[in-house]
């Protein structure tokens, strides 16, 4: 609500770029922001994510991770190993990513 009086407090604004909205709709996801940082600092498979992490369940780390890659920031390699096993790597639009999650900790740190 406005408030009245001599002065308005009411600013107009424009609506928020779609662009933006659906960046934000993949970051506000709970544990998007690590899992990217995660991946910034070299984890790659999904139980040094785990260990990277902590807390986060198992299904939830798989869907998040499914997001990013849909999104077009993570990557998913199958290895040919013995064991086959599965890496998430950076894409280019992942590594774009890099300023952003620096200023997050730099601020956090402060």
């Amino acid at each position: 609500m406005c408030r009245s009086g001599p002065v308005s407090r009411c600013k107009r604004h424009e609506p928020i770029p779609e662009d933006v909205r659906r960046a934000a709709d993949v970051l506000e996801r709970r544990y998007a922001v690590s899992i990217l940082y995660a991946s910034h600092t070299g984890c790659t498979r999904f139980t040094e994510f785990r260990r990277a992490l902590g807390t986060i369940p198992p299904a939830t780390l798989a869907q998040r991770l499914g997001e990013l890659e849909r999104a077009g920031v993570l990557r998913r390699e199958v290895r040919d190993a013995r064991p086959p096993h599965v890496e998430y790597v950076l894409t280019s639009e992942g590594e774009r990513l890099r300023g952003l999650l620096d200023a997050l900790a730099a601020w956090a740190r402060s």
